[in-house]
């Protein structure tokens, strides 16, 4: 059998502030910059999803991405379209929200819910045209910061 990547990429709006509720204000400042905005700043997001597997015989796919797509928008999507991520999405409670954490965020969402043949190989997430973090499952968990999410209504250090 041949061992086929198919992939599906969608679009969000959603808000974040990088702040460490470890750090003080001042190196909160330095390490983050504007990005540690009190209020959060935003960014129009996409994330592509990637699986693989085997072509099957009686289909001719991988996986029907319409089912891809709904799973997407399901798991994805529809927890953080227009929403804060430090605030509003509760897998993302206590993680500092940088592309990199939300990536493996959604590695371990859409993992836990991906069923059949096919295999989750690779998220995508771009805050914009240049940056872009990607994620294979490789590695450990994400780290949780008790109280971030109070630190960031405040605006301030935990």
């Amino acid at each position: 059998m041949a061992m086929v990547y198919i992939s599906r990429r969608a679009e969000f709006c959603a808000s974040h502030r990088l702040h460490n509720p470890t750090l003080s204000d001042e190196e909160n400042c330095d390490i983050y910059g504007l990005c540690n905005n009190p209020h959060g700043h935003g960014h129009n997001y996409k994330v592509e999803v990637t699986v693989c597997g085997d072509v099957d015989p009686k289909t001719g796919m991988v996986m029907d991405l319409k089912v891809l797509k709904e799973l997407m928008e399901e798991v994805i999507i529809s927890k953080v379209d227009h929403r804060h991520f430090n605030l509003d999405v509760e897998y993302m409670d206590g993680v500092i929200p940088t592309a990199e954490n939300i990536t493996v965020a959604f590695w371990e969402m859409m993992e836990a819910r991906l069923e059949g043949s096919a295999r989750l190989f690779e998220i995508r997430v771009w805050e914009n045209d240049n940056n872009v973090a990607f994620y294979r499952g490789e590695g450990g968990s994400l780290t949780r910061h008790p109280g971030m999410a109070e630190a960031v209504k405040r605006g301030q250090r935990a």
